[in-house]
């Protein structure tokens, strides 16, 4: 298989990588740059375990190969530095065994920046695309509402 030297923008921090074509992006912040917030599950876009931020939208990184990261701005869990969404998972207890929320994380921190005014059907919508199954849904709905209103008492 090909190798390429790419560069990407991961978190803010430039990085030159080389990667084999079909290298995904999962693999490569995980390998590659010692990132493992994202983490494999299911690896065909089903649980969402592995959602990192690519230009500010939810990528399933176990879809996306490393060489199309070039020229994007990919955010990981690491990136995420004390964000609203992150302390409502704490205050709501929206997790349990912690492996989904990593992913649950970063698809909410886009419902915020992407949908500032999501209603519930949105929410819901938007939760569609992750898995937990530990917890329950509620608490995670909670969280995003609290950032949501968060969010928008200081956007006033």
């Amino acid at each position: 298989m090909k190798l390429q030297t790419i560069h990407l923008n991961v978190n803010d921090q430039m990085h030159t990588v080389t990667v084999r074509t079909g290298d995904t992006l999962l693999y490569t912040i995980r390998e590659k740059l010692g990132l493992t917030g994202a983490k494999p599950g299911c690896l065909n876009r089903d649980c969402g375990a592995c959602t990192i931020n690519v230009d500010g939208w939810p990528m399933k990184s176990c879809l996306m190969m490393a060489v199309e990261g070039p020229g994007k701005q990919i955010t990981t869990i690491e990136g995420l530095k004390n964000t609203q969404i992150q302390q409502a998972f704490v205050e709501h207890f929206a997790f349990q065994c912690g492996y989904c929320t990593p992913g649950f994380i970063m698809n909410c921190h886009s419902l915020i920046l992407k949908k500032p005014d999501a209603d519930d059907p949105m929410i819901k919508e938007w939760l569609e695309s992750n898995i937990c199954r530990c917890t329950s849904y509620s608490e995670i709905e909670k969280a995003i509402k609290s950032a949501l209103a968060k969010n928008k008492h200081h956007s006033n």
